[in-house]
């Protein structure tokens, strides 16, 4: 399995000012303080700002069950808004696998703002790439 990913080596997460909370096999926990560059009018989170989080948690999760010299790519992503994020608050994502197969892996991140209120729903998968043979 790989170690732990540093946030702070991917650039547009650490850009958007992504937070890790917790990173293990089986769950990922990250977070942003929105902020007004996070938002759109008026001053509520925008959906591309949400779906980076959940993005970048399934990555991270992916990244951690990965085998030895294998990386990843996001291959489909589906996102349910439910409630919004207002400026200042914070989005936390909390990303689960719903399956964790060798070429495949599949994870449901649900983000939630300060208050507990689930916001977004997003289901990602994520395709294992095998090292290419020299």
């Amino acid at each position: 399995m790989a170690t732990r990913p540093d946030i702070s080596q991917l650039p547009f997460a650490n850009r958007l000012g992504m937070e890790l909370k917790e990173a293990g096999p089986d769950k990922v926990v990250a977070a942003i303080a929105v902020k007004k560059e996070h938002c759109t009018v008026p001053d509520i989170m925008h959906g591309g700002a949400i779906m980076s989080l959940a993005d970048t948690a399934g990555a991270v999760a992916t990244v951690l069950n990965l085998p030895e010299g294998a990386t990843t790519t996001t291959v489909e992503s589906k996102t349910n808004f439910l409630a919004p994020i207002v400026l200042g608050d914070v989005a936390t994502a909390c990303c689960e696998p719903f399956h964790k197969g060798g070429k495949l892996m599949v994870w449901q991140t649900k983000i939630t703002r300060g208050d507990g209120r689930l916001c977004a729903v997003v289901t990602q998968s994520q395709m294992v790439l095998q090292p290419k043979s020299s």
